[in-house]
């Protein structure tokens, strides 16, 4: 496995897009700091930028990193949750969007790329419950994108037999398909938290 994090990890250095198991299914990734490399997400997706990603950090740490304030309410959740869970979280931190026209920004390493988060401000981030994604974002020491590895409005594939070939040819690498039996198969609950306690559960 280290070596395939290696391996991972020298392609989202490089603003590059991996094709990756993770604990729910398989999903396109890269740096979720770089805006060039998610515009590259959403292209090869066939996808508006308009909306917004779900990011994988490897623990709370790094999601107060790159949130305002983390309500009080998803550190519990975090805490107890035993199933992939994907918290909405307000006031991300992230970098400013370029005008119409203007050439997309570099990589600030302090805050997520204004395209990884919604108008709203929002930002879907999980914590991961698979060794490989946790340590492939310790390693990288900023979250990663991890969106489905489908074109938009295709199936979403729970296994790598069942990605297509035209993802396949799309990203910079693939990670190595044995890795892909931490995952459930399943997409993970989304759960919006408030900073006044409120909760919506978005998917069970």
């Amino acid at each position: 496995m280290k070596e395939e994090i290696q391996k991972a990890l020298e392609v989202l250095r490089k603003g590059g897009v991996i094709l990756y198991p993770t604990d729910t299914v398989w999903g396109i990734g890269c740096d979720a700091t770089d805006p060039q490399a998610v515009a590259k997400v959403y292209e090869l997706k066939r996808r508006s930028d308009s909306k917004s990603l779900v990011l994988l950090a490897s623990d709370m740490d790094m999601v107060c990193r790159y949130v305002r304030e983390v309500p009080e309410m998803a550190i519990q959740l975090v805490e107890v949750n035993d199933k992939p869970m994907t918290i909405i979280y307000p006031d991300a931190l992230s970098g400013p969007s370029p005008a119409a026209g203007e050439p997309l920004p570099k990589a600030d390493r302090h805050c997520l790329a204004f395209n990884t988060v919604a108008s709203d401000g929002t930002v879907g981030i999980r914590i991961p419950m698979m060794g490989f994604c946790q340590q492939l974002a310790a390693k990288l020491g900023r979250p990663i994108v991890s969106t489905s590895a489908n074109i938009s409005g295709e199936p979403t594939p729970k296994k790598f037999a069942e990605i297509s070939q035209e993802v396949k040819d799309a990203v910079d690498h693939i990670v190595d398909p044995s890795l892909e039996k931490g995952a459930s198969g399943h997409s993970s609950s989304i759960i919006k938290v408030g900073l006044d306690y409120s909760i919506e559960i978005i998917r069970k």
